[in-house]
């Protein structure tokens, strides 16, 4: 049936919105990089972006990159790599930034990390100083895929993290890890006294001195790789399904979405997965998409140059496509695709609401940091 399902939506003759031939905005190429992942925008006009493999640049505003000195090292291959990069709320005052990757643990295992250090000239080079690594995924596993590592704060200085399930399926409904979950901390990597989790106990003390339950505010997720915050206060997720089923997600605290016990995607080798409406133990996606569209990653539009404030923009990298939907409260409905030519890793938002897009490098796809401007 999914698949029938996937067919159907694919020649458009369901719930399908066909990709726009005539976008409402023009496009500039602002600069080339290698595999980049992510952006954040100084308060000066600056960015600094990701690249995978290592590297955190920062632009100027004439397009001149300059590699920023005292990024962790990363653990390259696969899909890991360089992650995020964001702003601390008070970066002005604190120069805080933050950096998801890829590390590498002993006997060949991986995971993720969130480190932060503070942004300095020092002899005339851009430098993080005093780096400290405030998170990492637990435990360590074989495996360079479902890394997530997304990181956004929301109003109240909270730092939330998307954290993959590392494709190891069970985890995501283990409470003695923290993969396959949504995080909430605090910008220290401190565990919110109010988090849902932070009074569950194990049957292994060793998980328990760990407190990794505390950091939890959901559960039950594969590949978050969008994860933004509405106009409300509201985080949103936006993660990959397996064969089919990409999900867009209310994330709720202490909700279990279901991965990977129940999915509205199927395994790769074709087993099936029990559908969301086959058991109401689970949270259900506002949006599922087949055919996926692959998310890079995920904003929700607060400026007011494209008329799109209160939408959720979502990067499509099979898509090869900007994807915008309507956020409604818990409701959500894709009202328009933007036909990109490529996959597109990223979209974000400037302070003065002009957007730009990362260019994801592979195949006929090059990498480009490009700039929206509405017609």
């Amino acid at each position: 049936m999914k698949r029938i399902l996937a067919a159907l939506l694919g020649l458009g003759l369901i719930g399908c919105v066909q990709a726009q031939s005539d976008n409402p905005f023009d496009v500039e190429v602002i600069a080339d990089f290698h595999e980049p992942w992510a952006l954040a925008f100084l308060p000066d006009g600056r960015m600094l972006v990701t690249e995978k493999k290592g590297a955190l640049h920062l632009l100027d505003d004439n397009g001149r990159k300059f590699t920023v000195r005292g990024a962790p090292d990363v653990d390259y291959g696969g899909q890991g790599g360089f992650g995020d990069v964001a702003l601390h709320p008070d970066f002005e005052d604190n120069g805080l930034v933050y950096l998801s990757y890829a590390e590498a643990g002993v006997g060949g295992t991986r995971g993720a990390a969130v480190a932060r250090g503070q942004l300095q000239e020092i002899n005339g080079r851009d430098t993080l100083t005093d780096m400290e690594v405030i998170w990492r995924q637990y435990p360590k596993v074989l495996g360079r895929g479902h890394y997530g590592h997304r990181i956004v704060f929301d109003d109240d200085g909270y730092l939330w993290i998307s954290s993959g399930d590392r494709q190891k399926f069970t985890p995501a409904q283990d409470m003695q890890s923290n993969i396959g979950k949504v995080l909430r901390l605090n910008d220290d990597g401190s565990i919110p006294a109010d988090n849902p989790f932070v009074n569950y106990r194990s049957q292994d003390p060793l998980v328990d001195s760990t407190g990794v339950f505390g950091q939890v505010w959901s559960l039950g997720h594969r590949n978050p790789l969008g994860l933004a915050i509405d106009l409300d206060g509201q985080v949103w997720d936006m993660e990959m399904g397996p064969e089919g089923g990409d999900e867009l997600n209310r994330v709720v605290r202490g909700g279990n979405y279901g991965y990977p016990v129940v999915s509205n995607g199927d395994h790769y080798d074709g087993r099936e997965i029990p559908d969301h409406d086959t058991d109401d133990s689970f949270l259900k996606p506002a949006i599922w998409w087949t055919p996926v569209v692959s998310p890079g990653n995920m904003i929700v539009y607060k400026g007011d140059r494209f008329g799109w404030r209160g939408n959720a923009l979502i990067a499509g990298m099979s898509a090869r496509a900007i994807v915008r939907v309507e956020l409604d409260g818990d409701e959500a409905r894709e009202v328009e695709r933007y036909d990109m030519g490529a996959r597109i890793r990223g979209v974000f938002e400037a302070a003065d609401g002009s957007l730009y897009v990362l260019e994801d490098e592979r195949a006929d796809s090059h990498g480009r940091l490009l700039r929206l401007m509405p017609k």
